[in-house]
């Protein structure tokens, strides 16, 4: 990997890559070096992507989904805990196209494919502190995604919505219902793997701004929410966890998302609409909560989502 445009350690990333079931770095490095029709990785990204993305995240993602494919009769899914903006929806596609080209399938679906339908949305988001139409825990079909996910897992047939953020103005709603019959599951999601934490209404873990009385009222309700998320979570065999230095930076991550947005379906989050989202994903849950998520990699991303360091999360 010496050619490579590489900054994060190897050693750690090394018995990432013997954990996942290949020999050394150099094993995985040359299986992958080989395969030059996966290495066609620029097509499926508007940008040049960098090395330590291809390298780092998306080929030992694509490596586990192709050892437990291979060495597993039962499904398996894995998870990808990432905030908005960094990434998640893009790793996704070529996920789904590359894992063709290795002889198998994978399906990528979103927690927010679950949202809740239009009309239960507005019951379940009424009176939130920050005027968003979705996004935080509880606003979702909990049991509906566990079942569909239990029901692949037993005879692998995936039936799910699908979630388009553009329609009803920005508000969203499920546009369609997505048959698939795939090898390997990726679920991905900002919160995915959060559990409940034990907090006090006076709990202040951001540094910004303190909470009005209304946030941290609703902060403790989101914490009985994520109680229903928990058995989800129990389907999933592994999380990737894709963690900034500093939480801040989704802000920007998201922003950037939004004009992208706005310029391909000309509709997304604006102006008051926007900042107003994006207080809810700063405050609505706690930072230390994405500190002890239980995944079984981890990799760190600078502000321009350089990986800075991957491996294990030991």
């Amino acid at each position: 990997m010496k050619d490579l445009e590489i900054d994060f350690p190897l050693d750690k990333f090394e018995k990432l890559i013997i954990d996942i079931g290949w020999e050394s770095l150099d094993d995985w490095f040359n299986f992958w070096n080989n395969q030059k029709n996966i290495l066609s990785i620029d097509q499926y990204w508007n940008n040049k992507v960098n090395d330590d993305w291809i390298w780092g995240l998306a080929l030992p993602l694509l490596s586990q989904a192709y050892k437990l494919q291979n060495n597993f009769s039962e499904r398996k899914i894995i998870g990808i805990s990432a905030l908005p903006g960094t990434g998640k929806t893009t790793l996704g596609k070529w996920l789904e196209a590359m894992s063709f080209k290795l002889n198998f399938k994978i399906a990528v679906i979103s927690i927010d494919d679950f949202y809740l339908p239009s009309d239960e949305m507005k019951l379940a988001i009424e009176n939130n502190p920050w005027n968003v139409s979705r996004g935080f825990p509880g606003s979702h079909s909990v049991k509906l995604m566990h079942e569909k996910l239990l029901n692949w897992k037993i005879n692998g047939e995936l039936f799910v919505p699908v979630f388009d953020k553009s329609l009803r103005n920005g508000l969203g709603d499920r546009s369609h219902w997505r048959s698939d019959n795939p090898d390997i599951l990726i679920l991905e999601g900002w919160f995915l793997g959060i559990e409940p934490l034990s907090i006090d209404i006076k709990d202040q873990n951001i540094k910004s701004a303190m909470f009005s009385s209304h946030e941290s009222l609703y902060r403790l309700k989101i914490q009985k929410n994520l109680k229903e998320y928990l058995d989800v979570w129990g389907l999933i065999d592994n999380i990737w966890h894709l963690k900034p230095l500093k939480f801040e930076y989704m802000n920007m991550w998201k922003s950037n998302q939004e004009q992208e947005m706005f310029l391909q379906k000309g509709t997304a989050l604006q102006d008051k609409k926007l900042s107003n989202f994006l207080r809810m994903l700063n405050v609505s849950i706690p930072y230390k909560s994405f500190d002890v998520i239980n995944s079984y990699a981890l990799l760190l991303i600078d502000q321009e989502r350089y990986i800075v360091e991957a491996g294990l999360n030991l």
